[in-house]
């Protein structure tokens, strides 16, 4: 997949990462900043059996929520599925498997998996079955705290205003929510964006992710990247 062109590649190229029964990370909060391309390109692949870890599960059409109410994924780690009403039917019919987290403990869960933690302390729900279930416990000053393993992926899919061919990283406003935890924690980070331009066009002071933590760019769907660059 090398080119002149750095780490901008197509749609068609990185399908080849997305598999049955594998592990994905999304960015997105209710399906803003989540990669539109990239989610249809996974539907029209047609992978199944999928462990989706992000914030939520978007809502039935729209972002990763596409993908959840299909019925291609087995188990959803997020922080709530509430705005999904599909994924909340597929949950009480046994046929998804949700492991709620805490939208903060969550997004720390991802950004340890991105810097090679193990796992984090906490003592948010702990009283609570749903979320303290199954967890081990470890003791600090005598004060018990839920250890939560650090989140990462097979493949992280991210959305970004703005790019680089190096895979430097700007996002629009809000839409920058979860990706930049997100883009650090996957084996192979792909990035969909709405602009490339050429390096060094970025202001320093404005790149959220730098891309060493991004493997691979591809244009958002009726972006032309090569008149872009050029």
């Amino acid at each position: 997949m090398e080119n002149s062109f750095g780490k901008i590649t197509t749609l068609e190229a990185v399908m080849e990462f997305f598999h049955d029964g594998m592990t994905l990370m999304f960015g997105g909060f209710g399906g803003v900043g989540s990669p539109p391309t990239l989610i249809n390109g996974i539907l029209e692949k047609g992978v199944h059996d999928l462990i989706l870890i992000g914030n939520d599960t978007g809502f039935p059409h729209i972002g990763i929520g596409k993908i959840v109410s299909r019925g291609l994924a087995k188990k959803v780690i997020a922080s709530h599925i509430g705005s999904n009403p599909i994924a909340g039917q597929l949950m009480h019919d046994g046929r998804l498997e949700v492991e709620f987290s805490p939208q903060g403990i969550l997004a720390e869960r991802i950004r340890a998996g991105g810097v090679g933690l193990p796992a984090i302390l906490s003592d948010i729900g702990l009283e609570n079955e749903m979320v303290s279930k199954n967890k081990p416990l470890f003791a600090i000053d005598e004060k018990n705290y839920l250890v939560e393993t650090a989140l990462t992926a097979e493949v992280s899919i991210v959305f970004a205003k703005r790019a680089d061919a190096y895979g430097n990283l700007i996002f629009d406003k809000s839409a920058r929510n979860t990706n930049p935890l997100v883009a650090m924690a996957g084996d192979i980070t792909i990035a969909e964006v709405e602009e490339i331009v050429p390096m060094g066009s970025l202001d320093p002071d404005e790149i959220i992710t730098p891309g060493v933590f991004v493997d691979f760019v591809i244009p958002s769907k009726g972006v032309n990247w090569k008149w872009a660059w050029e």
